[in-house]
């Protein structure tokens, strides 16, 4: 009986990020690679468009090269990615070499009415998957800072202009109370402090209204580095303070979305 075949060794791709917000994918590639494509499948999707397919062509000796281009869209969610060679089957993609550094320093102009984030990283499972966020509007948390029994929050606005009416919402989670807080503003740049002490027990999500009760509510995230989970890098001091519904510890934290959030704890005593 004839042995099977070993499984084909997994294909790798290094990862560029550009600082208008696109990738290029750089894929190791030998053999029959013509009309070669690299695919992109998102997770989940429940309506078209769900697969985006990029010409993978020569750029080396055994190095295939895709772009993906800020102007193309990639709705927001998680993209598996691979690559078919020839007419072969898609072959899951692991990750080489990747340089995000030029997103870590990048400021969208907003000019487009969104803000587009692409950040490439590495599954549990060692593939190589794309983080996409599509966010229209957008209210980006630049600086979280303990303030006094609260959070201080500063942030940047991108698409929408901020009015002088504008403030920051607190709501509970799941479809509890709201809370609303004054917020400084200047041209694209907002500020506010969130008070811990009157907060009960639970997660409260953090929103933005720029244009005040007539404008859009947008929620707040931090989307423009190259970290694609937040949730595990970073991490924030919890403070202890009293409330109405007994002594609780407050600290903010982001969500598998990188939207911010606050997480409110009872203590025992």
């Amino acid at each position: 009986m004839t042995p099977p075949a070993p499984p084909a060794a997994p294909l790798r791709a290094d990862c560029i990020g550009d600082s208008a917000g696109g990738l290029t994918f750089d894929v190791a590639a030998s053999g029959n690679t013509e009309a070669a494509l690299l695919v992109l499948r998102r997770r989940g999707a429940d309506a078209a468009p769900d697969t985006v397919s990029l010409p993978l062509a020569p750029a080396a000796e055994g190095r295939l090269r895709a772009a993906l281009p800020s102007s193309v869209s990639l709705p927001e969610g998680r993209w598996d990615a691979y690559a078919r060679l020839s007419d072969g089957e898609p072959r899951r993609l692991v990750p080489g070499v990747t340089d995000l550094r030029s997103l870590a320093e990048r400021t969208p102009s907003g000019l487009l009415g969104h803000v587009a984030v692409r950040i490439p990283y590495a599954t549990r499972q060692g593939n190589l998957t794309v983080r996409s966020w599509l966010r229209a509007p957008h209210a980006e948390a630049v600086d979280l800072r303990p303030a006094s029994g609260g959070l201080s929050v500063r942030g940047r606005v991108y698409g929408t202009q901020l009015v002088p009416g504008a403030y920051a919402e607190l709501r509970a989670r799941p479809g509890g109370g709201v809370r609303r807080l004054d917020v400084a503003a200047e041209r694209t740049e907002f500020a506010f402090t969130v008070p811990y002490d009157g907060l009960a027990p639970g997660d409260w999500d953090l929103w933005l209204r720029p244009a005040g009760d007539a404008g859009p509510v947008v929620r707040l995230a931090r989307l423009l580095d190259d970290v694609a989970d937040k949730n595990p890098v970073l991490t924030f001091p919890r403070a202890r303070v009293r409330t109405p519904h007994g002594p609780v510890e407050a600290a903010p934290y982001y969500t598998r979305d990188n939207d911010l959030s606050l997480a409110v704890t009872p203590l025992d005593v």
